[in-house]
């Protein structure tokens, strides 16, 4: 088996100094740490976790515990930024699904701890209250995408769907629209209500009455097994003689179905009707003609954001405030513009 020793001689450097690239510590130079690792690829060198392990009472590896989320297209990314993270910085992730089950988190738990885990990435498919089902295993924690019903003591980081609705709300409103339609998300997920309490807000500052709003349920139901009304809604919003020429989706799948509807009825998009959305899921937004305007979810600055919190965590450093939000941004495409038609009042 290669050994250190090994390396630092190849590398023409000492034993520390390759211990400390391998561990990813500072006080390297750039140029060294290149020869290293150039080093470490020739000689086909694998660090002895376990000697390090003993040595240091840390084994530099991070567990994630979701529910779906690494089979969910929309927050994968939260998993991308928590790993590229990780690999910038020298640490392991393990990840672990407990498909929702209360009894497999708690095996989960329990096997990190006998893993020596040295942090948990506690992270949820859909933003959500939740409080994590550790029993009796206590490790330093972080939560992604949520945040804890009754524990005080756990950091959370979130996106802040609040703020994304009010700026998409205000770009409408900005653009010259009075009438405008919301087809609302399952109010059982917290985003959703979020969202339409950031309209109805921004749309009274800007002193628009019920009167000219149109608000309809497009989901309901469990999760992943939602009652879908949106063509319906969307149908029905745009059958009025006084019309929305605005519409806001509560996510970007669902305004898929509003597209469908508009066209149905002969609408253009945008010269007739403006539509946006939420998330920023790329497969929807950009396969839409026109692309669609929406909020980004930063699910990549969650997982990364939320790694690096839990590294300061495990230092030693004292976390405040302990609940976070990162913006969802808006992000401008060619659905929502306050066309011709519009302009006229026709």
């Amino acid at each position: 088996m290669v050994s250190i020793v090994s390396v630092a001689k190849v590398a023409g450097v000492s034993n520390k100094t390759v211990s400390r690239v391998i561990n990813g510590e500072p006080y390297v130079t750039e140029e060294t740490r290149e020869r290293v690792e150039k080093a470490i690829r020739d000689l086909g060198y694998v660090p002895n976790m376990a000697a390090r392990l003993i040595r240091s009472n840390r084994s530099n590896t991070y567990g994630i515990i979701t529910d779906y989320v690494s089979t969910t297209p929309y927050s994968v990314d939260i998993v991308r930024g928590i790993q590229d993270w990780a690999n910038a910085n020298g640490k392991t992730i393990l990840i672990a699904n407990t498909g929702g089950s209360s009894e497999r988190e708690v095996e989960i738990w329990k096997m990190f701890q006998s893993h020596r885990i040295d942090g948990v990435l506690y992270v949820t498919m859909y933003r959500r209250i939740v409080d994590p089902e550790t029993g009796d295993v206590s490790i330093p924690t972080v939560m992604i995408n949520c945040r804890p019903q009754t524990s005080e003591l756990l950091p959370s980081i979130e996106p802040d769907d609040y703020q994304g609705a009010r700026d998409l709300t205000r770009y409408l409103l900005e653009q010259g629209h009075r009438r405008i339609g919301y087809i609302r998300l399952n109010p059982i997920l917290l985003g959703a209500e979020l969202r339409l309490g950031a309209f109805r807000r921004t749309t009274s500052e800007f002193g628009l009455t019920e009167n000219d709003l149109s608000i309809s349920l497009g989901m309901d139901g469990p999760v992943g097994a939602e009652n879908n009304y949106v063509f319906a809604a969307a149908t029905e919003m745009l059958k009025q003689d006084d019309r929305p020429t605005a519409i806001m989706s509560g996510n970007d799948e669902m305004a898929i179905q509003i597209y469908i509807a508009a066209m149905a009825l002969g609408l253009r998009i945008p010269q007739d009707v403006s539509i946006v959305g939420f998330d920023d899921f790329r497969t929807v937004t950009m396969a839409l003609k026109p692309e669609l305007t929406t909020a980004a979810l930063p699910y990549y600055d969650l997982g990364r954001e939320g790694a690096k919190w839990l590294n300061d965590l495990i230092g030693g450093e004292k976390i405040y405030p302990l609940s976070r939000v990162i913006s969802c941004n808006l992000v401008e495409r060619s659905s929502a513009t306050f066309g011709p038609l519009q302009a006229s009042g026709t």
